[in-house]
């Protein structure tokens, strides 16, 4: 059960970070790919009846942690804290500059909520990259099983090199998303800015993954112990691949579905790295937070997983619902109102 639940968590932040993802992507490059109040109400209007949904994926995730893993829910918020209140400040902002931009249509009205969609987009983004660079590299937890550090201990080079690459990544995924949500110069621009975008992921994917393995001696020791695991890698070579091809023609379906299998491959390699630690110390690694040291007791376990799946099934029920609803081509006059 605990070996369930953590690949659970897994796929939980995995799937918040494709669909939220796209999201954080669009709003990064809000103020350039969107020129123009139409054409960047339609760049809103491409997310707008899908980006709140996206975000439920990180919280029913964060939920699910107190009830799974209740001593790294404990643990990574007392070091995360300070982030952590950034992020949720940032996530609002987001989310009161879609809703509020509409409500005047002063121009400078409309610029200061798109700024704000920017800046947070562009933030969260990129602190969800340092976050998950922490845990890649280790922090440092004490025998108690809490954080001893500070927040400028998280701001290291390597966090912020994957920091970095979240953010161009992400931004690969969202100009994706416009490519198939968008026509006209939008879709243009969008297929521009995605064959750039392209390769900046795929140099930051290298120079993360070399940094990786200086930072974590261990980093493939995982793979070998389980050889299937190599799917998840070959997932990410496969979807680099198919941006390759995508980058300069017309098949826009293709590029999101590969910028979708890089950062699911990405994910799931990250997570299988770090298996079955949850928050390795690098005080002593007598002192990680584990699957099993972490755990809540097996029939909490087994109660929490049965109640999850209820909640997530109706979750990817009604995703799927939005999102064939709202497929096609986006345009201001047709449904939305940002």
């Amino acid at each position: 059960m605990n070996i369930i639940w953590f690949w659970v968590l897994s796929g939980m932040l995995a799937v918040y970070a494709l669909l939220d993802g796209y999201d954080l992507g669009v709003g990064t490059l809000h103020l350039w790919i969107a020129r123009g109040d139409e054409q960047r109400r339609t760049s809103l209007n491409a997310i707008g009846p899908v980006w709140n949904g996206n975000e439920v994926w990180l919280l029913a995730a964060g939920g699910m942690m107190v009830v799974s893993f209740p001593r790294v829910y404990a643990s990574g918020f007392s070091g995360f804290y300070l982030a952590l209140m950034v992020v949720l400040w940032l996530l609002i902002l987001r989310g009161i500059s879609i809703e509020f931009r509409s409500q005047l249509p002063h121009p400078l009205w409309r610029t200061f909520w798109d700024t704000g969609f920017w800046l947070g987009s562009l933030l969260v983004a990129l602190l969800l990259g340092v976050a998950l660079g922490n845990v890649l590299r280790g922090l440092p937890v004490g025998a108690d099983g809490y954080f001893q550090g500070t927040f400028t201990l998280l701001l290291n080079p390597y966090s912020l090199l994957t920091g970095i690459f979240a953010l161009a990544a992400l931004a690969w995924h969202g100009t994706n998303y416009l490519r198939v949500k968008t026509e006209g110069e939008m879709l243009e621009r969008s297929r521009k800015a995605a064959s750039v975008l392209f390769w900046v992921a795929l140099a930051l994917t290298l120079a993360a993954t070399v940094a990786t393995f200086a930072v974590r001696q261990d980093a493939g020791v995982n793979f070998l112990a389980y050889p299937e695991g190599f799917v998840l890698p070959l997932l990410v070579v496969a979807g680099f691949v198919g941006g390759f091809i995508a980058r300069t023609n017309e098949r826009d379906r293709l590029s999101l579905w590969s910028s979708t299998a890089v950062i699911a491959g990405l994910l799931g390699s990250a997570a299988l790295t770090v298996y079955p630690n949850l928050l390795t110390s690098t005080l002593n690694p007598a002192y990680s937070l584990t699957i099993y040291n972490a755990a809540s007791s097996p029939r909490a376990l087994r109660d929490s997983l049965l109640a999850n799946v209820v909640g997530m099934v109706a979750v990817i029920l009604y995703m799927i619902y939005v999102h064939r609803t709202f497929s096609g081509k986006v345009q201001v006059r047709e449904h939305g109102h940002y």
